[in-house]
């Protein structure tokens, strides 16, 4: 029977042993893709899982009074941030490898970073920049020398304003402030809403709707984010964990502003109708604003929310509060780098690229290489393997001269071209037999698998179960020496324990020499 040997070099060499003579097949013409599986996303949509992560800054009067709620009563007299410069702001969120950044533009205690013209309670009546001063400007201007995505956070809860209680003038003084946001400061690609209303507060009626609306009119780009979409959802907790199982697919129906369903949130709905993947906010300390008794999590934590948020098919927004000098404070700015340093170590070397590659089937058959199992070596999307229609099984197979070890998976599907994989598992080959290390359900964007170091010369990905014909885009196959791994008898493993700081910086800094 033929069967294909697929070379590194991306061409099918169906070897045919006719008179002792190698005959090389060419495409006569080019096989269709398979058909798009509804829901899809939208451009917009598309460049923001691309990007992976954002930061959040919550930065306001809060920071001053060690409070996490302002009562919207404090003067604006304390918001005094001498050393404030933006530039750092955006230089940590570039260097260390997140896409965008969200500003607290208000948060709930009313107090508008920028000089609104809507409300003396702002910037405007600071002694930051003598009264001069609009952060939101000067996060956009950084935003971008750095080629950093820019975002906003306005809370619709308002402590300070009177018009707040009376559901028509403060949804007039809302979308006032959110036209200025967004037509002032040049491209939004983010506005994050929450349905924030405290207990006990005045009844009144956000027009989420009309919201929603104007943005879209205003900033065609821009993701909005909310607990029910229209663009991105809410994952359902504060943790950056998203659910092993997770859908981009959703139905906005079934979801309300300020009313999560948690479990829903966090899985998503694989016969949803409307594409709304999912974002995981988490802030680096256990405050979202800074306070001077809190400190950041380590590298390492980061890390595990990483594999739990991204490598779940979602987006990380992870928090990281300015101090009350202005600055991103020193501490934080080394676990985010060392977070980065750690991320390159893992993910910048993939074994999969000393294998070689075969599948049980290639859309097009033996004549035409657009499909071939080799393109999960192209650090794209819009690459992919694409096996025949038809087929009840669907594998990839990988073939290594040398033993390999590794303890992580990278799977991604080619989202533009819709969710598809439900169920898939991960063997190698040992001793003549097929040993599954590793059983998945939902891929989508990404999905990062770890387990125990493994050891092997040959690796099969199964998918068992898919909405349509599946497809992959990217396989990695990686080593992660720092994360902890915990097997079926609830034994740990893990090339690193914790280190005294000393250890711990002096490991850091042989890993940055070393990658």
């Amino acid at each position: 029977m033929w069967k294909p040997i697929y070379s590194l070099g991306g061409i099918v060499l169906p070897l045919l042993l006719l008179h002792h003579a190698c005959w090389l097949f060419v495409a006569s013409h080019s096989t269709p893709p398979p058909l798009p599986l509804p829901p899809l996303p939208s451009a917009a949509q598309l460049r923001w899982q691309l990007g992976e992560m954002a930061l959040f800054f919550h930065f306001g009067p809060n920071t001053f009074t060690d409070t996490e709620w302002g009562s919207g009563r404090v003067s604006p007299s304390v918001f005094r941030p001498d050393g404030l410069d933006a530039r750092q702001w955006a230089r940590a969120a570039a260097s260390g490898g997140f896409a965008r950044m969200v500003l607290t533009a208000k948060h709930h205690d009313g107090f508008c970073l920028w000089p609104s013209s809507y409300t003396n309670y702002s910037v405007l009546s600071s002694p930051w920049r003598a009264g001069n001063g609009d952060l939101v400007g000067e996060l956009a201007d950084a935003a971008r020398e750095f080629g950093i995505g820019m975002g906003v956070y306005l809370s619709p809860w308002d402590r300070h304003d009177p018009a707040f209680g009376n559901t028509v003038e403060y949804n007039e003084y809302y979308l006032g402030q959110m036209t200025e946001l967004l037509t002032k400061y040049g491209d939004i690609l983010e506005v994050f809403l929450d349905g924030a209303k405290g207990e006990g507060e005045k009844d009144m009626e956000y027009f989420f709707d009309l919201w929603f609306q104007l943005i879209h009119q205003l900033q065609p780009d821009a993701m909005i984010f909310s607990d029910a979409g229209p663009d991105i959802r809410w994952v359902g907790d504060e943790l950056g964990v998203a659910g092993s199982t997770c859908w981009s697919l959703f139905n906005k129906s079934a979801a309300t502003i300020g009313g999560t369903n948690e479990p829903y949130a966090r899985h998503g709905d694989p016969a949803g109708i409307d594409w709304v993947p999912a974002e995981c906010d988490v802030s680096i300390r256990s405050g979202w604003f800074w306070h001077s008794s809190e400190h950041p999590k380590s590298a390492l934590d980061l890390l595990d929310i990483y594999y739990n948020s991204v490598g779940r098919n979602c987006f990380l927004i992870l928090n990281v509060p300015p101090n009350s000098t202005g600055l991103i404070s020193d501490e934080d700015l080394e676990v985010l780098q060392d977070f980065a340093t750690l991320r390159t170590a893992i993910f910048s070397h993939n074994l999969a690229e000393t294998a070689t590659i075969t599948a049980n089937s290639m859309r097009g058959g033996r004549s035409d290489a657009s499909f071939s199992p080799l393109n999960i070596l192209h650090k794209s999307i819009y690459n992919y393997w694409a096996p025949d229609e038809g087929e009840s099984e669907w594998a990839i197979f990988l073939h290594f001269e040398q033993l390999v070890s590794f303890n992580v998976i990278q799977i991604q599907e080619p989202i533009q071209m819709g969710q598809r994989v439900i169920k898939f598992q991960v063997d190698i080959l040992i001793h003549g037999e097929w040993e599954t290390i590793v059983n998945g359900t939902t891929i989508g964007y990404k999905r990062l698998l770890r387990f125990q170091m493994v050891e092997t010369h040959s690796l099969r990905l199964t998918i068992n179960k898919s909405r349509a014909v599946p497809l992959i885009a990217y396989l990695g196959i990686h080593v992660d020496p720092f994360s902890v791994v915990y097997n079926s008898f609830g034994a740990k493993s893990s090339s690193i324990k914790k280190h005294s700081k000393q250890k711990y910086r002096s490991f850091f800094g042989a890993l940055e020499v070393a990658i």
